[in-house]
Order: C-alpha cells, then structure tokens, then sequence
C-alpha cells in the first residue's frame, strides 16, 4: 500500500506544539517505519483540528488497514476520495482493501482509477498486476508489471511479479529473463529467488535450480513452501542428502500448524489422511480463499432438452498422462443426457490428442489468460450444472478458480489424489480402496464411490504388436527384468532400498527405471553403487513415444510399484500391456491407487499390506516364471472386459454418480456422500 506524501497539510492551530504540516510529516514517518497506531492516532488528532483533509484521510486509511481493519479502512478512504477525488493513491489503496475483502471486480475498478489519474506512477500498475494476477488475466498482469518497469527499471518487486505472470502464462523463458533482472536489483529478495528456482527446473536446470531452492529457503526461513519445493526437486533429482529432515520439517509444519505445506509435497512423502486433510485445508484457508464470497452470476433458464452440462476443467487438453487416460470418457458421454464442455487453460500443442479432445466434447472453451470473473460468467452462460476440476493441487492449476464457486456442483476427479480442503468443492470421485467411508473424516468433500476402479482408462491407447527386443532396450540378454517406471519423485530412499535388496536376492535380476533427468539416473547409480549393487544392474529407459513405452512392458518381466505415491496411469500402462505389477496398499488415497487398479484388472493376486510382504512377493514371482506367465495370459485374456479398461462401463458408472449428484441438488439437499451400486 502507499501512503502518498503528506505535504499539503495547511496551517492551522497545531494538535499539542507542532505545526499541522509537522504533524503529517510525523505521522508519515511512523507510517513508513511499520508504526502504523501512532500513524493512526496523529491523523485523527490531525483531522480533529482540521476535518476533511484528504491526503490525511488517505494515511489514516492505510494506517488502519496495517492493523487490519479492512471494512473500517474502506469506510476512510471512501471519504479521502469523495474530499479529494484526484489523489491517485486512494484509489490505489482502496483497490488493495477491496482486493483483500474478495470483491475483485470493484478492486480493478478502483485500480483503473488509480492508473487514470497517475499515469506515471509505477506502483498504479503494480497494484493493479496484482489484482489481474488474482483474477487470472495473467497477460493483463504481465503487460501493467512491464509498465511499471519502464517507469522504474530498478524494481525488484515489479520485475519478481513480472516473472510470475509470465510464467503462470506459461512464457518461461521470458519469466526467467525477469526474474534474473529482479535479482540483480535486490539479490536477496525472497520471492524472487523462489519464482527463479520454479523456472530454472521448469526449463530442466536442476543444478540451478537445486541451488535456487537452497538460497529461496535461506533468504525466506518463514515462507514454509519454499522448503516443499525444495524437498520437491530433491525428490525429483533422487538428491537425498537430509532427505529425513526435510521430511520432518514437512510433518511438524502440518502438525504444529507453523506454515503453509504444499498439498501435493504432503502426498509423497509418509504422511497420514488426516495430515494431508490438514495440509490441503490450511493451504486453502491461507493461499486461496478470499475474505467474502462471490455469488455465482445469475444463469439462463434450463434448457428445455433436459441435459445436465458437465464441464471439465483442466490444463492437460494435449499430449499428458490426464488425456491419454479420459480422451475416451468423453467421448463416451451418451449426449441424449448429457452435454459435455471443456474449459481448459492449458497450451495447445498442435498434437493428434488435442485435435481428438477438442472434437471429443460439445464445446471447446479456451480460458489461457482469461480472468476468473469471466470465467465464471462464461459458465453461467453456459448453463453448467456440474463442474469438474481434474487438476487440484497439481503442476499449473490455476488456483483462482478454486477461489469461488463456479457451478451449482463442482466435483474434484482424475488428477488429484485427495482432498482439495475447499469448502465448495462438493464431491470427490473414488472407490472402497481408493476413498474407503472410513475416511470421510479426512475430506472437505463428500465420497462417491464408484463401484469398480475410480480411474478411467482409454482403450484406444496404444498397444504396439511388435514386442523390442532386450538388446534394442538396453537390456542383458538373460535374467529376470524388474521396471519401475514411476516418474523419479516417488522413488523414496527406503523404497530404492528395498529394490536393491531385491536384486541381491535374485541373481542376474536388473532394475529398469525411467530415466527422468540425467542427475537422477547419476544419483540412483550412485546409491545402487553404496549399497553394494554394482549400478551396471540398472538400466534406464529414456522418453520415448507412449506406443514405444508401452511396448517396453511386454519386455519387463515384472513391474515394481513405489510407496507412499503408487503408480496411477503407469500402472495402468503396464496392466494394458500385460505386465503385472507388485504393489504395497497404503493408508491414504495416493497410496491405494496401484491396488485399486489392480483389483479392477482382476489381478488382487499382486496387492500386498507391508513392504515386508511386498519384498517376498517380488522376489517369489522372480523365481516362478510359471506362474509370472499365468498372471501376464490372465491380464492379456482380460484385457478388453475386466473393468478397469471398460471404458463404457466406466462412463455409465460415473453418468449415474452425476445424476445422483443432480438429483440431491434438485431436492434442495446438501452434497451427501454414496456408495454407487454396480449397474
């Protein structure tokens, strides 16, 4: 906020010995100095000896919005402005007490003002990037951050917030030009050297980036997400020096209620339902939720056809793990009853999943950069009945629309393995593993459970004839070959321990992983090689098409799950290609996913309850290629009508969970919580 200047104050009889123009001075100095109920009480003093002066009315206003005193602060600076209607910063800073109350659309309004009247002041378009920035007109942001650059080119907080929006519009080499300038005017600014870290690992500098987190941690001790991402990469470089602590601090942050933890950095690590609950609630209560709600916008009348509008929203509308499972989903929507629209803030890749997906659904809607509140008008418009979110808290959600509601039901499914902790958030889509009715404590949203696997699957997936052979994959020509193609962040020390104690146990074995970054693959060498493993027993497959990564399943000869973040759409993968998969069921949704999809695979034979049992399993089927061979017939004779890869079934399954949905709405009930029955 900005206090302006308090100069102007006239001449008058002086509040104790000090002139008017001292005392404004005064009680700006306080103002600046943090002091803000000396500043308070020297306007009031000020404005009692000579009322209605409107830069002393603007300082009282933000002197009492520092002691966070929202509603009164708007009260004061509603009368700066109506004494004084051309001094910028009223504007401006009713703008922020506006914005910090959640009335978004009056806040821009205010900021506008600002900007009108004080065309060469930088903080005018600061203030306003902040509030586009919130409303997720991220393009609107970046272009008034650039405005206050070119005003003040030595701007740390403009060029940190520049870099933000940049890359949350996904323009990250342009957000790592702007961070770097950030940096050089203020080398220890905090936020910056955290959004510099997110871009260096989002442009595959993990050395840099690995130092980035360090510094972000060091220069903002208090600012607990800076640790989750560092604890994030680290998992992601299979860096994990003080791994233990780290871990730790995560815990005793949730559990001593000391910070904000990142919810997806809760679910890889070992943590419990109630942690997790408590993570994603407290996130929510302090990064997202906004000080009033806003009401939906009004909607047309019901459209006389009767069909519900389901709209999916996502940013995973192109060549990702989320499409390859659902592209088929929707697809499948019997369009007699059903409408179904995507909204998606995700980029367009040109690929053949995207051109598929767009013509997969009624309506494309393209809301890359379009602002919340026209979103939410969009979806009015629209009539959308059921909105659902296949993001949470995962890589580039956009958390604005979480921030309100934006459907008369909004489900959480697919991308999100827990609660997202919002109180709007009705339902989310699980099944008796995944979201068992014993943990409805452990959710902000109420549990439909479907009746077989929660996760859709695509049957139009790949499923190449020809099989490589080990030579092509790298591969010794003998021996049983063990793949653990889980992307590198799940792979935990303990689990990797166990791994290799499986390969001294089976001789001859290798452990085929996916080579995620070259630092991970050198790291996972290095501690095979501590563990008395000779690292030529690893070998790493690299990215390849998903038709040749399927196609290396039919060459492994069992597939390793890891623990506490199973497998989701790679086991999947290996169950479509006929490769079983040996899995630890866990204690919370993250952790259940590879023993859901296994179930519904028909393949229970592989789900085990400790790590201890998880170790002789594997170990047992290395042995036994009979009956490694009786589990791979069972999953290729199924593959077309066990439930997990009917993707009709499944669709009519969760049309039915919408309806039930529907029908409690319609009855003026309160979201409740169901056990779908079997169709």
């Amino acid at each position: 906020m900005t206090a302006g200047t308090a100069s102007a104050a006239p001449s008058a009889p002086p509040p104790g010995t000090m002139t008017l123009t001292e005392a404004a001075r005064l009680a700006l100095d306080h103002f600046r100095a943090g002091r803000a109920a000396e500043a308070e009480r020297l306007c009031r003093a000020i404005l009692n000896a000579v009322p209605n002066q409107g830069e002393i009315l603007q300082l009282l206003g933000v002197s009492v919005m520092m002691q966070n005193r929202p509603q009164e602060a708007e009260s004061i600076l509603r009368q700066a402005i109506s004494v004084r209607s051309d001094l910028a910063d009223s504007h401006g800073n009713l703008g922020t007490v506006l914005q910090s109350l959640g009335r978004m659309g009056e806040a821009l309004a205010a900021h506008d003002r600002c900007v009108l009247l004080g065309p060469a002041a930088a903080e005018g378009y600061i203030n306003r990037g902040s509030a586009r920035l919130t409303l997720g007109d991220r393009d609107g942001a970046a272009t008034d951050f650039a405005r206050a650059l070119r005003l003040r080119p030595i701007d740390a907080l403009a060029a940190a917030n520049l870099g933000v929006a940049l890359r949350e519009g996904h323009r990250v080499a342009e957000a790592e030009r702007a961070l770097r300038r950030a940096l050089i005017a203020d080398p220890a600014h905090g936020e910056a050297m955290l959004g510099y870290a997110h871009v260096l690992r989002e442009l595959g500098r993990f050395a840099e980036a690995h130092t980035a987190y360090e510094r972000a941690v060091a220069l903002t001790p208090a600012k607990t997400e800076a640790l989750c991402y560092h604890l994030y990469l680290k998992q992601t470089l299979c860096a994990w020096t003080d791994y233990d602590r780290l871990c730790r601090m995560v815990t005793d942050t949730i559990d001593r209620d000391v910070g904000v933890v990142i919810p997806l950095a809760a679910l890889s690590i070992d943590t419990t339902p109630a942690q997790q609950d408590r993570a994603a609630r407290m996130f929510f209560d302090r990064l997202i939720k906004r000080a009033s709600s806003v009401p939906m916008p009004a909607r047309p009348d019901p459209r006389r056809d009767g069909r519900l509008r389901i709209a999916y929203v996502s940013a995973d509308f192109h060549e990702h793990a989320t499409a390859y499972l659902a592209a088929e989903l929707f697809e499948l929507h019997d369009r007699e009853r059903f409408e179904v629209l995507a909204y998606s803030y995700g980029p367009d890749d040109g690929s053949a999943m995207r051109k598929r997906l767009v013509q997969a659904f009624d309506h494309f809607r393209d809301i890359r950069s379009v602002p919340l509140d026209a979103v939410a008008r969009r979806m009015a418009d629209d009539g959308v009945d059921i909105m659902v979110d296949l993001k949470g808290y995962t890589k580039q959600t956009r958390l604005d629309l979480l921030s309100r509601r934006l459907a008369p039901i909004e489900v959480s499914y697919l991308g999100y393995p827990g609660t997202i902790g919002c109180p709007h958030m009705d339902y989310v889509i699980g099944d008796r593993f995944v979201t068992p009715p014993e943990h409805q404590p452990f959710y902000a949203e109420r549990l439909a459970i479907l009746p077989d696997a929660y996760q859709i699957n695509d049957r139009r997936r790949p499923l190449p004839d020809r099989v490589p052979s080990r030579a092509e994959c790298g591969l010794p020509a003998d021996g049983v070959v063990f793949a653990a193609f889980n992307t590198a962040y799940k792979i935990s020390p303990a689990m990797f321990a166990l791994w290799m104690r499986i390969l001294k146990r089976v001789p001859g074995s290798v452990l085929w992983l996916f080579e995620a970054n070259p630092l991970a693959a050198a790291n996972l060498t290095a501690s095979a090689q501590a563990q008395g493993v000779d690292p030529a027993r690893l070998v790493f497959a690299p990215p390849r098409p998903l038709p040749d990564h399927i196609a290396r399943y039919r060459v492994a000869d069992l597939a390793l799950d890891t623990l506490p973040y199973t497998g989701h759409t790679t086991t999947s993968d290996a169950l479509w290609a006929g490769c079983p998969v040996v899995t630890c069921l866990g204690g919370t949704f993250a952790s259940r996913v590879a023993a859901s999809l296994l179930n519904a695979a028909g393949l229970p034979d592989t789900v085990t309850r400790s790590l201890a049992e998880y170790e002789e399993m594997a170990v047992a089927l290395a042995g036994d290629p009979g009956r490694r061979a009786a589990l791979r017939k069972r999953l290729e004779d199924g593959r077309m009508t066990v439930p997990l890869f009917d993707s009709h079934r499944f669709t009519r399954n969760l049309e039915r969970a919408y309806q039930v949905m529907w029908s409690l709405h319609g009855a003026g009930r309160p979201p409740q919580g169901f056990i779908l029955p079997a169709g």
